[in-house]
């Protein structure tokens, strides 16, 4: 198997699975416990924390765990609600945004909450201008993803969390394809919240992180979505996930120093893949070319469905969109709020990259599509 959908998960780092399997055997105890096998857990639990916080430049104190990106999503944004709707009900986010979020933008809507969907332009980023003009009195929270899943564009956040400051809202983004794969600090970009998965950065599935701002002049007041307990200062109540945890930790503690030569190799082998695969006819890269994350091509094969190619591609994992939508048959809202065509947006590949991949399993890929794309359209034709 040749894995190239490594923005829907990753496999895990061998190191990080060694770090974690003794608190899946010997080491079992549950952090709450206050028994000296209780406190070895909590003491891990603890370290782990300092990791993440290190990862991302933020204070122990301001790391919730959580069972992956999506609960902390949930926990954020509901939790702005709930606790700022005094100071009004409207919220900003962005039209390419993971389902995660436009979907709980959009169960607050039933709950008479007003949300603005900022439109994308053409590269898949936002025009300042357009927040700008977007942002009320009575905005409370603007969220806008930090590295989209689909297309990898990086949009400028420290321009957009100095916006939101100014206006008097809260900055939100999501980092899930960012964390691990590239520098992130908190205090430099002006995040105020953020959630992050494990198996995006070669951890375990099941196990993420909520960053919330505890310092002042910004600090960020939520409201538990999960009670019956008060662990994780009484905002995600439920037994902690010692092992995920762990993992976590070592997962972000591995990123902080190999990130850089991940980066420069990843990079290399992904342009590589890019420059092969545009020489075939009708090929374009969606999305900006330069302000994208290193990992994630996004390939439109004009004239050739998607499903196709992933099903003459044996042995090759690719996608056509995000894992998290795969079961629904509408074209990416992604694709379609940069402008493509609902045929064109049915054309197109994901391609992410790992660590683990080589030049040799991108030759391969190249040679097949070379044969399968011509193939296919000579059978429309």
């Amino acid at each position: 198997m040749i894995y190239l959908d490594n923005n829907a998960t990753t496999k895990i780092d061998t190191r990080v699975l060694e770090a974690m399997v003794p608190f899946l055997t010997d080491n079992f105890a549950n952090a709450a416990s206050t028994h000296p096998f209780g406190l070895g857990a909590y003491e891990a639990v603890k370290n782990a924390r300092q990791q993440v916080a290190d990862l991302i430049g933020s204070e122990t104190n301001e790391i919730i765990f959580t069972s992956g990106a999506t609960e902390a999503i949930n926990l954020a944004i509901k939790g702005v609600a709930e606790n700022y709707c005094n100071k009004g009900k409207h919220i900003i986010t962005v039209k390419t945004e993971h389902k995660a979020v436009l979907d709980t933008c959009e169960y607050l809507e039933t709950k008479g909450f007003e949300v603005t969907y900022l439109p994308v332009q053409a590269d898949g980023l936002i025009d300042l201008q357009v927040l700008k003009e977007a942002i009320r009195a009575d905005t409370i929270l603007v969220s806008v993803m930090l590295v989209n899943n689909e297309i990898g564009v990086i949009q400028p956040v420290k321009e957009i969390a100095d916006i939101a400051h100014e206006a008097g809202a809260i900055f939100m983004t999501d980092g899930t394809q960012a964390v691990g794969k590239i520098e992130v600090d908190v205090d430099d970009l002006g995040i105020d919240l953020m959630c992050f998965s494990g198996h995006k950065m070669y951890a375990p599935k099941g196990v993420g992180a909520l960053f919330f701002r505890q310092r002042r002049p910004r600090r960020v007041k939520l409201e538990a979505l999960i009670h019956g307990g008060g662990h994780e200062r009484s905002l995600r109540s439920g037994t902690l996930n010692v092992p995920g945890i762990i993992a976590l930790g070592k997962a972000c503690e591995i990123a902080k120093t190999e990130m850089s030569e991940n980066q420069d190799k990843i990079k290399d082998l992904r342009d590589y893949l890019e420059t092969e695969l545009l020489k075939i006819d009708d090929t374009k890269v969606n999305g900006n070319r330069s302000q994208r994350i290193y990992s994630t091509s996004n390939i439109l094969f004009k004239g050739v469905d998607s499903d196709a190619i992933i099903m003459g591609l044996e042995g090759i994992a690719v996608s056509n969109g995000s894992a998290c939508t795969s079961a629904s048959i509408d074209p990416s809202h992604v694709l379609m709020a940069l402008g493509l065509s609902e045929n064109n947006a049915f054309s197109c590949i994901r391609f992410s990259l790992s660590k683990y991949n080589t030049r040799n399993e991108l030759e391969i890929l190249i040679n097949l599509l070379g044969v399968l794309i011509p193939n296919l359209k000579g059978m429309l034709t």
